[in-house]
């Protein structure tokens, strides 16, 4: 029961916010009754720090099964963008920015999580890029992993409306990927930004 309680609260955070959604509403959405969930989390707090836990998991689960279909270094962050847009396309308010507001102590352990693991995909992204060709191999690594993360950690954490926060998000990685890019490489992006999908 405590995994579908976060299964459900996941779900509904992401798509109406961290706010606005209550312990009623998750009870009303399960046809079970508050005391049921009290049962597994004292509190609202602790569930969306159990959602959060849930969701960072299942994205980076999927992240890796992106990176294992072996796309070029420049497809793969595409990719990796087109899985976001659909996780969050119900989303009218950007979750990272209503968690950074309404529940900062949570937000920042997401963000000290999230550095961690997101610095080594970008940082692995960047060293695939350079052997294939398509990145520059003059490159400062750590530099360019730091500059990509506070870009898109910034726009999240700061952008209220998730469309406009997906608008950026992909002018970010066109800025990421022409700083980078060899001629191979701008070639390579040019294809990804004509995908209608994206």
């Amino acid at each position: 029961m405590k995994e579908k309680i976060i299964s459900k609260a996941s779900d509904m955070f992401l798509k109406l916010g961290f706010k606005s959604i209550t312990m009623d509403d998750i009870a009303g959405e399960m046809c079970i009754s508050k005391k049921t969930i009290y049962k597994y989390f004292c509190n609202k707090e602790l569930l969306i720090e159990e959602s959060t836990a849930t969701i960072h998991k299942e994205v980076h689960q999927i992240i890796y099964s992106i990176i294992a279909k072996n796309y070029n270094a420049i497809e793969e962050n595409f990719e990796i963008r087109k899985m976001f847009k659909e996780m969050f396309k119900s989303s009218d308010t950007s979750p990272i920015y209503q968690l950074k507001k309404h529940y900062p102590e949570i937000h920042n352990k997401v963000m000290s999580r999230e550095i961690e693991e997101c610095n080594t995909i970008f940082k692995q992204n960047i060293e695939k890029g350079i052997k294939q060709g398509l990145y520059r191999s003059d490159l400062n690594i750590e530099t360019y992993v730091r500059f990509y993360y506070i870009l898109i950690f910034s726009i999240n954490g700061n952008t209220k409306s998730e469309k406009e926060a997906q608008k950026i998000e992909l002018e970010i990685l066109e800025y990421h990927t022409r700083a980078m890019a060899t001629e191979k490489g701008i070639i390579e992006l040019e294809k990804q930004l004509l995908n209608p999908n994206i």
